[in-house]
C-alpha cells in the first residue's frame, strides 16, 4: 500500500509505503502483525512543511485498518531523531543498507 502527499495542484510533495503479511515478515523478522513503513520520501521543497509526519501517520492508520499492533522501518542513521520523535525506538545494531547506515526502529500502534 502506498501513501502520496500532493500540492492543492497535483503536484507530488512525498510517498511512502506499508508492506504487511508475507511481505512485510523479511524486514520485520518475521513478527506477526508487524507492518513495514519504506520508501519514505518527500521533496526538498516540502522538507520542514510537516510532510513527512502526515506521511508517517497516513501509513500508521492503514497498518492499524489492516489489523497490526506495530510498525518496523529502517532509518537511515541521519534520520533517528526524525522517526524518535514520532515514538520510534531503534534496536538492534547499525547496518549498511546501499552504502548508507540504518537502524532499525519499531512503534508499537
Amino acid at each position: 500500500m502506498h501513501v502520496l502527499a500532493v500540492r492543492d495542484d497535483g503536484v507530488p510533495l512525498g510517498t511512502g509505503r506499508l508492506l504487511h503479511g508475507a511481505s512485510a515478515a523479511a524486514r520485520t523478522g518475521g513478527a506477526a502483525g508487524v507492518g513495514s513503513l519504506g520508501r519514505l520520501a518527500v521533496t526538498k521543497e516540502a522538507r520542514g512543511l510537516g510532510v513527512g509526519v502526515a506521511l508517517v501517520r497516513a501509513v500508521e492508520e492503514a497498518a492499524r485498518a489492516h489489523g497490526l499492533t506495530a510498525v518496523d522501518l529502517h532509518a537511515q542513521t541521519h534520520a533517528l531523531g526524525f522517526y524518535e520523535r514520532l515514538g520510534y525506538e531503534a534496536y538492534g545494531p547499525e547496518f549498511p543498507d546501499a552504502g548508507i547506515p540504518h537502524r532499525a526502529m519499531r512503534r508499537a500502534l
